[in-house]
């Protein structure tokens, strides 16, 4: 069959695809970019919070009319959607033929050769990849993600995902080690490291063992960079610091998640920690990786958030000076704990702290963006077009942070160039080879 697939939301899932791609070569199936030519139509959604689930109806409706009428046979709804459909809901859906949960990635094959696929199929998620398994880059060739465990174990009062992929589950070390040396070979150049939370890998299996993947990845030849996705403020201890500093190809580069600031909010949340921990904790960062870039997430407006409790989270921003922020909306999930808390903070009321925190955060990141002003950077080369180039700094995680923009003449994609940074905007640098 000719295939035509369509993966939303974040590189977690973007890996999902990939092996869904690879499943599908594999099998015989020719893969095409046009919905309109496509005899089955695959979309691998995102149901984190509302906004995701509203974007994925919201394409299931775009493309229902190529199997409504046009020459797709068959539209499939794969991924974290269908986890939180029964089977009503999923039989009103526009078109859709099959609903399959992320524990059936596997069996994709097999449904394409239905003449009639059950309707829906979303069993909770124990299906774990491993090195042996068939994936697809859907990435830049010099760039790919690596997940090293599945699902999540936390159970954060805000948070789905427990429900949608299952309780966390490490992959072996060796498996993540064979695939790793695999996209080298292949001319991977930067590793993006990503699971729900990277910093608990191997703790199911007993102990926290990145500290020790990072030490021999770091040994892989043809690994340039080697990034670290979220890390969950409980797991940032010494010993993984002290691997990422052992190694110059391990970027000094955090994605660290902390939701907020206040210790009632976060106790509300289910949360560890509190900001003055927090502080103590990028301060331990800061000693172990100058230069470290950090980014986080924030959460405002969780049921009972006060504008005593958004000044703390203010305050604390102003004292934490992060690189990056990304500042959500607070999204009321059935299912959650948080759900049915008293106190749900009006919908006008969180935009506007939500508009308020970022606007804070743009004049820091504008700051520190313009301290490098005159330092030198090394670059990895996205694009190129007559005007400039697009590349990424070891501060820049990939469609998620800032460009540097660099003169085109002589470059080219994929490459590695040492920049002279020129000028800073919040969220972008100027710069020039040096």
């Amino acid at each position: 069959m000719r295939v035509n697939l369509v993966s939303l939301g974040c590189p977690k899932n973007l890996v999902d695809a990939e092996v869904m791609l690879g499943l599908l070569q594999q099998a015989g199936h020719q893969l095409i970019g046009d919905p309109a030519q496509a005899d089955c139509i695959i979309i691998n959604t995102c149901a984190f919070i509302a906004p995701a689930r509203r974007e994925a109806r919201a394409v299931i409706s775009q493309l229902a009319p190529h199997r409504l009428r046009g020459a797709c046979r068959l539209l499939i709804v794969a991924g974290c959607l269908p986890r939180t459909l029964d089977q009503a809901t999923a039989a009103a859906l526009p078109g859709v033929d099959a609903c399959i949960g992320p524990d059936e990635v596997p069996r994709l094959p097999e449904l394409l050769a239905q003449a009639d696929p059950p309707r829906l199929q979303a069993a909770l998620p124990r299906y774990l990849y491993d090195e042996h398994t068939p994936r697809l880059l859907a990435t830049p060739p010099w760039t790919a993600y690596l997940k090293l465990a599945e699902g999540c174990s936390h159970h954060c009062a805000f948070c789905s995902i427990p429900s949608i992929r299952g309780p966390y589950r490490s992959r072996r070390l060796p498996s993540v080690l064979a695939e790793a040396r695999r996209l080298a070979a292949g001319g991977v150049r930067e590793l993006v490291l990503i699971a729900q939370d990277t910093s608990a890998y191997g703790l199911d299996h007993g102990r926290r063992l990145l500290p020790e993947l990072l030490e021999q990845l770091a040994g892989i030849e043809g690994l340039d960079w080697i990034r670290l996705l979220y890390a969950h403020p409980a797991h940032v201890d010494e010993r993984l610091l002290e691997a990422m500093a052992a190694h110059a190809n391990v970027c000094p580069y955090l994605d660290l998640p902390l939701q907020h600031s206040h210790p009632d909010l976060l106790h509300a949340m289910r949360r560890p920690g509190d900001g003055d921990s927090y502080l103590r904790l990028l301060e331990r960062i800061r000693t172990a990786l100058p230069g470290v870039a950090v980014r986080s997430s924030l959460l405002v407006g969780f049921p009972g958030e006060t504008e005593a409790h958004f000044q703390h989270l203010l305050d604390f921003l102003q004292a934490a000076r992060l690189d990056r922020v990304g500042v959500f909306a607070y999204s009321r999930e059935p299912g959650t704990p948080a759900a049915a808390l008293p106190g749900q903070v009006p919908a006008a009321v969180t935009r506007q702290r939500r508009r308020t925190l970022l606007q804070a955060q743009q004049g820091i990141s504008l700051h520190i963006n313009r301290a490098l002003v005159g330092t030198q950077l090394l670059v990895l080369v996205e694009s190129v077009n007559r005007r400039q180039a697009l590349s990424r700094s070891y501060r820049d995680a990939p469609e998620i942070d800032g460009l540097v923009r660099l003169p085109a003449r002589g470059l080219e994609p994929g490459r590695l160039v040492t920049a002279l940074v020129t000028g800073a905007a919040p969220y972008d640098l100027q710069a020039r080879p040096a």
